[in-house]
């Protein structure tokens, strides 16, 4: 993959613009792969599926999401999205707010490992 790819257990991402207020993402997620639930203090996302199908955990609920439909994910919301179907599970995520960095990821569950809060 390019240098500028960031590879996960789950899949990859691109950053697809870095901005002082914006930053847009190009993620793939793999069959059968999640990312973990967590939640931000300092921005919120929206997320466009571009290809595949997955489940979406937004707080207390589930979501099934396709091709061409989008979700907005509030500030401080549980949420995750799980890739369901067979082929890979792309979206655009556009992150707004006040800080997009990873450190701004509270982990509460992760299948691959990573620090949880």
């Amino acid at each position: 993959m390019a240098s500028d790819v960031e590879e996960r257990p789950w899949g990859y991402y691109k950053v697809l613009s870095d901005e002082k207020d914006h930053k847009v993402k190009r993620i793939v997620i793999y069959p059968g792969r999640r990312l973990s639930l967590q939640r931000h203090r300092l921005r919120s996302e929206h997320w466009f599926i571009l290809s595949g199908e997955g489940i979406v955990t937004l707080d207390d609920a589930e979501v099934s999401v396709g091709a061409g439909q989008s979700i907005d994910i509030p500030r401080h919301s549980l949420h995750r999205i799980r890739n369901s179907g067979q082929a890979d599970l792309a979206i655009v995520e556009v992150q707004s707010g006040n800080d997009f960095s990873e450190d701004d990821i509270e982990r509460i569950e992760d299948d691959y490992g990573r620090i949880v809060e």
